[in-house]
């Protein structure tokens, strides 16, 4: 399987260049119909006007990419152990690509909708079901078993159900809502998609490490533009992508057969590594819906008490906020690999610790507003 890795370069540099000679345009289209976002409310951290619909691009160098670089029968289940192997390999392989690409052109109508003109909570939620139920009970993605951790291991196919719709809802919003500072989203997103990448590569799985890659190379793309002083914003179009790729790989990964790992990753129980590479998002969304509930708001309702809001009240600026909190997350994934041969419930426990710990320490901090 490993001679077959051009793919997935030719798949991420292919996301790149799509993004990186389109976005240009997409710019100048937007500023002319004024498809942009103005400066003005409180928890806004730009002070001028930004094109909102970068995640159009993204979307189409995925689904682009990902399509014409979509790896053949026979690099799908080379594993010596013949054509019913390489049949199933392939079925499950396609019924993957078929319901991912259906949710992601949903979710992109979703979104664009979204940014242009709005729309309603109970619709965006009615759309997030229908997208759920392709995903988790039309494809089959989810999670059936939590290997040991918690003393649990395989989930009744109700159990499974209700826990991968959370995962995606969940993902699907917490990618929504880290997305506040230049470059945070599209740099989270592109770390997680890299790790899961290579994760599913060394696991064999051709096409899900395909779809990783082609995600992270778009992102690339994407940051060109999006760094501070960012020129285009992803939007919704761009996050609920970003979230819903990202759900279904995680989803995957715990699942995933780990016999081709290297000993060091097959050590590692696969609910603990996926959480720790998705660790961000997750501490940053449960905290915020903690707070929010207990000063009696919706859990929904936007505000600027995020982990990146207080990074750049303490006056670390867009950059310095965004590469703290790309470290951040780096931290907790070379973690998972120093605490591989703990008992899950404890690796889990110093995991889930040290990223909370470390998500609250600035709130300890002294804040000091400065001009970005």
């Amino acid at each position: 399987m490993k001679e077959h890795g051009y793919i997935l370069i030719l798949g991420a540099v292919t996301a790149f260049i799509v993004v990186l000679f389109t976005m240009p345009s997409l710019i100048k289209v937007a500023r002319l119909k004024h498809l942009v976002d103005e400066p003005g409310d409180a928890r806004k951290v730009h002070h001028r006007s930004v094109p909102t619909i970068g995640g159009i691009i993204i979307f189409a160098a995925v689904i682009f990419s990902y399509a014409l670089w979509f790896p053949q029968a026979a690099l799908i289940g080379e594993d010596g152990e013949g054509y019913k192997a390489l049949y199933q390999a392939m079925g499950q392989a396609y019924k993957d690509f078929k319901f991912v690409l259906a949710a992601m052109v949903l979710l992109f109508f979703i979104g664009v909708k979204d940014d242009i003109i709005g729309f309603s909570p109970v619709k965006k939620l009615v759309g997030h079901m229908i997208v759920g139920y392709i995903l988790v009970i039309t494809a089959d993605i989810r999670i059936t078993d939590m290997h040991g951790l918690f003393g649990v291991y395989e989930l009744p196919a109700a159990m499974s159900i209700a826990l991968s719709f959370f995962t995606y809802v969940v993902l699907v919003n917490a990618f929504n809502l880290i997305d506040g500072v230049d470059g945070l989203a599209g740099g989270i997103g592109l770390i997680a998609a890299t790790v899961y990448g290579v994760w599913l590569y060394m696991a064999g799985d051709i096409a899900l490490s395909l779809l990783a890659f082609v995600l992270a190379g778009a992102l690339v793309g994407f940051l060109v533009f999006n760094f501070h002083p960012a020129r285009i914003f992803m939007g919704d179009s761009g996050s609920l992508i970003i979230g819903a790729i990202i759900s279904v790989l995680a989803m995957k990964v715990v699942d995933h057969d780990t016999s081709r790992l290297p000993l060091p990753l097959r050590q590692i129980p696969t609910p603990i590594f996926t959480m720790a590479v998705i660790a961000y998002p997750l501490v940053d969304t449960l905290r915020i819906f903690i707070v929010r509930t207990a000063r009696g708001v919706s859990p929904l309702a936007a505000d600027r008490n995020h982990i990146h809001h207080r990074l750049m009240d303490m006056g670390l600026g867009h950059r310095r906020t965004t590469f703290a909190l790309y470290a951040y997350a780096l931290t907790i994934i070379g973690l998972s690999l120093l605490t591989r041969k703990w008992h899950p419930n404890v690796g889990l426990m110093v995991l889930g610790s040290t990223a909370v710990v470390l998500a609250l320490l600035p709130f300890a901090l002294p804040q000091r507003r400065a001009t970005p």
